[in-house]
């Protein structure tokens, strides 16, 4: 099982990846943090369990007949022909603000579509604290800073019942990640001068880190920076759902 201090060793892997492309559209960037997931639902479902994702098996989405539609799903866990449970994963690495509604719009919709056919439904947001915004062209404007007022919206979903609104995670977790700053009083140029920094620093000690998050503290449909409490939680959830 992954601890929660080598899960950002796996957050490292995915920026690398995405630093290397240089596209946040490519999934290259997610097959570690897939896989990763992946292994550890296979090992804490066990044997009897098939989990399928990329970085793993036949390095494949699984596919979920949805209540309204059939779905893609990041990772899914499945005992015999019967889905248990679906894992969808966002990542967000720039621009965030002029997409953040349409982020958590498509997050409701396909978690509807998926919980309302009668399988669990779980879902992973990873964003740095700082986000760089850039222009058409990839000229870097500035950093967004990710605070509680970005994260409102999550702080109001973990105040759903699940049981109640089936545009609700069963679980949901949330990793705000602090990533180290430029040195100095280094201003990016573009993309690219982005890029060629966290390149040169990427095996950094201190790279990353947990970010501190001020405001209220979310309720129990939200997990905050600790993955290791989301794994262990999500699975009893659709352990409980089977036996059902």
């Amino acid at each position: 099982m992954t601890s929660n201090k080598d899960f950002l060793e796996t957050i490292r892997q995915s920026f690398a990846a995405y630093l290397k492309v240089g596209t946040s559209r490519s999934t290259a960037k997610l097959k570690s943090l897939h896989g990763c997931i992946a292994e550890d639902l296979q090992e804490k479902f066990g044997a009897e369990f098939t989990v399928k994702s990329q970085g793993i098996g036949n390095d494949k989405e699984g596919i979920i007949n949805g209540r309204y539609y059939i779905k893609k799903v990041d990772i899914v866990v499945s005992k015999g022909e019967k889905k248990v449970a679906g894992y969808s994963l966002k990542f967000v690495m720039r621009n965030y603000s002029q997409n953040s509604n349409n982020y958590f719009e498509n997050m409701l919709g396909e978690t509807a579509n998926i919980r309302s056919s009668g399988v669990p439904y779980f879902q992973i947001f990873i964003i740095f604290d700082r986000v760089p915004y850039y222009k058409t062209g990839g000229k870097f404007v500035n950093y967004e800073s990710i605070t509680p007022h970005n994260l409102y919206k999550y702080l109001m979903l973990s105040r759903d019942d699940p049981s109640i609104f089936f545009h609700t995670p069963d679980k949901t977790l949330v990793l705000l990640i602090k990533l180290k700053r430029e040195s100095g009083n280094h201003k990016f140029m573009d993309q690219n001068d982005y890029a060629n920094y966290y390149k040169s620093v990427i095996n950094d000690s201190d790279l990353l880190a947990y970010a501190n998050r001020q405001g209220d503290p979310f309720d129990d449909g939200v997990i905050f920076n600790d993955y290791e409490d989301f794994i262990d939680r999500t699975y009893h959830v659709a352990i409980g759902k089977l036996k059902r």
